[in-house]
């Protein structure tokens, strides 16, 4: 068993390998001459951290190679679709810099309320200037979390030494698991208007990008100090400006930015802003964790089969993945439709499968499930093999249930979300040619094509909603691909599932939601 190290990875990682009196370890660092194009040709296994891009190219000479394990949370360097594609399964090691991140947060929050930096400054002038540099304690301040996973887990953990009060913001954490960390879930609202400190730890995607903005930050209390040791594309850099010249924000102590290194230098100049070049996860201690943790993952994959923490589909068989692959397709999009339709802070996902699905391996389904539930809250990249991982981190419970066959449709697919507030159920099935279908929403019977941009309202079972609703979109020149209505007589409820061919403005939204009958109008992409 060869295996190659492509970067520095501590002694004691290398160890963990070379423990395995078998194996051929190839520490590339230590090779003067070598090269990773040669020496993968026969490796059985990859570890890489960021500097090795492993490459289609690369991956094409490598004969053998079973299990590449990246030292690190991100796997940019590593193309994923290439390595599935050989069978090749690609791990890494997510929160092994949870401390050192949790840690760096706190020192800033503790730099912010002593105003540290400044001090510093000060006395390497030669000047002594007690009274301008009164500070708070943190005790019995409130610290309001904008993301509640590892990281922010571990730094709630830490704020609590200090006798901080916690809220946080995480529309995908139960609040028995915050119950569990001595935090109080809330709106991002309700944390912005309690929190003398507020600190980011969201993933960036689409829907928190520029979470911090000018209307945010107005929500907040006067004199707030903000942390961001997490995505620099979570704050819009200039409205954060506006407001620190303002007094709105007393603070900020910024490790990451839009643009890195920042290029405009009027933020990281400013005298209330702490700025540090996004160091906040790089200890010692950090890197020498992930690197035994990745060690030790590639040793029992390779000895005992076991992937842990891996981010792409494991490797089956041809024939069960052309059954499975359109369930997986529907199963995703089941899931991601309805988070989008259902309350915040799902407690259970239930999973039934009927029909001859039934009698199939679904672990897969299940996961991707999961996947289209996941997808839209967190940073690490959720895939077929880590969704139910990370479901149970999240704190959200998994049933899946079995029947031979439903007595209206074979081989069909029903999820159920159960939230603290709105819960959702959807049943879908594979049509002709492997088009997915929706059969039901909330018990409704309904039969449209899940696919695109969908236009979903709930509302009252009255004349004239349709033909409103259709007006509406066609004056806006909005093409409705199909329109299809559910209706239960027994509840006096409907709704409408309307596949679009553009994206549904805002000002559009508010007019649908205007119409007296209708209750509810969301756009849904899967």
């Amino acid at each position: 068993m060869k295996i190659l190290i492509a970067d520095n990875v501590s002694e004691r990682a290398v160890g963990v390998l070379q423990a395995e009196a078998s194996w051929n370890v190839v520490f590339l660092p230590k090779k003067p001459g070598a090269n990773v194009a040669e020496e993968i040709r026969d490796a059985d296994a990859l570890v890489v951290r960021s500097a090795t891009k492993a490459t289609a190219k690369l991956l094409e000479s490598a004969e053998r190679l079973r299990v590449i394990g990246r030292a690190g949370v991100g796997v940019d360097n590593v193309d994923l679709d290439a390595a599935t594609q050989k069978g090749v399964v690609v791990m890494n090691t997510p929160g092994g810099n949870a401390v050192s991140v949790a840690e760096h947060t706190l020192a800033l929050l503790l730099a912010l309320a002593r105003r540290i930096p400044q001090a510093d400054a000060l006395m390497k002038k030669g000047q002594w200037e007690k009274k301008k540099l009164q500070g708070m304690e943190l005790r019995g301040k409130t610290l309001g979390l904008v993301g509640l996973g590892q990281i922010g887990s571990e730094v709630a953990r830490l704020a609590k030494a200090f006798e901080m009060e916690i809220v946080a913001y995480d529309p995908y954490v139960s609040s028995l698991l915050a119950g569990d960390l001595g935090v109080k879930l809330a709106s991002l609202e309700e944390v912005l208007k309690a929190a003398d400190f507020v600190s980011l730890h969201a993933s960036a995607t689409p829907e928190t990008r520029h979470l911090l903005n000018a209307g945010t930050l107005a929500l907040a209390q006067p004199g707030v100090r903000i942390v961001n040791c997490a995505r620099g594309e979570l704050v819009e850099e200039a409205a954060l400006l506006a407001a620190l010249e303002s007094g709105q924000v007393a603070g900020a102590a910024l490790d990451v930015f839009e643009t890195e290194p920042p290029k405009d230098l009027k933020l990281v100049t400013h005298p209330n802003v702490i700025a540090t070049p996004h160091i906040a996860g790089s200890t010692e201690e950090a890197q020498e964790i992930v690197g035994i943790r990745i060690a030790e993952q590639v040793r029992d994959y390779l000895l005992l089969g076991v992937a842990r923490n891996a981010v792409n589909m494991p490797a089956i068989s041809a024939e069960e993945f052309k059954k499975l692959e359109p369930y997986i397709q529907l199963g995703e999009k089941l899931g991601a439709f309805l988070v989008q339709i259902a309350g915040e802070r799902i407690r259970e996902v239930r999973i039934s499968y009927d029909g001859g699905l039934a009698e199939l391996n679904t672990h897969l389904v299940k996961n991707a499930v999961l996947k289209g539930v996941l997808s839209h809250a967190l940073s690490v990249q959720v895939n077929l093999v880590n969704a139910a991982a990370l479901a149970q981190q999240r704190g959200v419970e998994v049933a899946e249930l079995r029947s031979a066959r439903r007595a209206a449709f074979s081989n069909s697919l029903g999820v159920a979300l159960a939230t603290e507030g709105e819960s959702a159920t959807a049943l879908g099935m594979v049509g002709l040619g492997g088009a997915l279908r929706i059969l039901g929403i909330n018990d409704i019977d309904i039969e449209a094509p899940l696919r695109g941009i969908i236009l979903f309202i709930r509302n009252q079972d009255v004349p004239g909603v349709i033909g409103r609703v259709g007006t509406i979109l066609g004056d806006r020149k909005i093409n409705i691909a199909n329109f299809a209505l559910g209706r239960n007589p027994q509840t006096q409820q409907a709704i409408g599932f309307v596949n679009v061919d553009d994206r549904v403005p805002d000002e559009v939204l508010k007019e649908i939601r205007a119409i007296p009958a209708v209750r509810a109008a969301r756009v849904v992409e899967v």
